[in-house]
């Protein structure tokens, strides 16, 4: 396609959800309460690593940058989302469309790397516990973050970049509630050979390469906790892992199921049920998994607790 074509498509439909109206004002609610829930727990989590000193290291400094990227994450999604479950047409114009399709991909793939350095920051930790403040010092820290928004705006830039050369002309419902990859392709009236190569390309390096870092950074850390004779060691080095697992659980297999296969094997229905996992669901849980699980969070919340009374 000659790349000075633009689309003649000025703004796509989102079909939502669900289409059974009964449904909309519940759900509304729902996603509401969840965005709430997301922004304070969020935000209460990069105050409270900033205001306490006791969380002024390595592992702290990545979660509060997940936080942060969770945040903007479920922001670029959810408000929209919620526009669309109390208006009868759901309309979202090409460009906001684009926009929203570049910001979301940042993020998502820049949560994908950022998992990943955490768990290298487990790593380094346990197994390499004397060379820790060298391993991962603050300029080392610094380089990762920023490599993981670099890869972040390399990838989504690819994606929307050649997003942009398509031709739009056939019909422009988006069976999804908002701009993603896969659903906007297959209403392209363009040739999507090289953008479906792409998302599994790309998709295969973001998602199996963080996940491979973290799998092969696992083993290390489980052969390591192995070797520690009392069961209080074991338990006290297992216990800084495991919510950094589940986090990359459900937001590894969520993305996977969406990414990891051809547009014409992935059910578009199933799809939305994958992608409220990682758009909704995985950045609310996030802050909540590391503030329950988390003897230092808990502490550290505490101290500021009991300081702001003595105010």
């Amino acid at each position: 396609m000659d790349p000075g074509n633009h689309s003649s498509v000025t703004e796509f439909i989102l079909a939502g959800l669900t289409e059974q109206p009964q449904l909309q004002l519940p759900l509304f609610f729902l996603f509401l309460g969840i965005y709430v829930v997301t922004v304070l727990g969020n935000l209460g989590m990069i105050t409270l690593i900033g205001l306490s000193s006791h969380l002024h290291t390595p592992m702290y400094y990545f979660l509060s940058n997940l936080s942060f990227i969770d945040l903007c994450h479920s922001t670029v999604i959810t408000p929209k989302m919620l526009v669309n479950f109390v208006t009868e047409k759901n309309i979202i114009s090409y460009s906001e469309c684009m926009t929203q399709l570049y910001f979301f991909s940042i993020f998502a793939i820049a949560e994908c790397h950022m998992l990943a350095a955490m768990a290298y920051d487990r790593y380094v930790a346990i197994c390499n516990p004397l060379l820790y403040n060298i391993n991962m010092s603050y300029h080392i820290c610094c380089r990762l973050t920023v490599g993981v928004y670099i890869l972040g705006i390399i990838g989504s830039t690819i994606h929307t970049g050649f997003m942009l050369r398509l031709l739009f002309c056939k019909t422009n419902v988006i069976n999804h509630y908002f701009c993603d990859l896969f659903p906007l392709l297959v209403l392209s009236c363009s040739s999507i050979y090289i953008n479906e190569l792409l998302v599994l390309v790309l998709s295969s390096f973001n998602i199996l390469s963080p996940a491979l870092t973290i799998l092969a950074s696992y083993i290390f850390i489980l052969s390591s906790i192995l070797q520690i004779h009392s069961s209080e060691g074991r338990s006290k080095a297992f216990s800084t892992c495991s919510s950094h697992i589940s986090a990359v659980a459900v937001f590894f297999g969520s993305a996977a199921f969406m990414y990891l296969q051809p547009s014409s094997v992935s059910s578009m229905d199933q799809g939305k049920v994958s992608s409220v996992f990682y758009t909704c669901i995985v950045p609310v849980l996030n802050p909540l998994i590391y503030s329950l699980r988390n003897r230092d969070v808990k502490y550290s919340l505490k101290k500021i607790l009991e300081r702001g009374k003595c105010v």
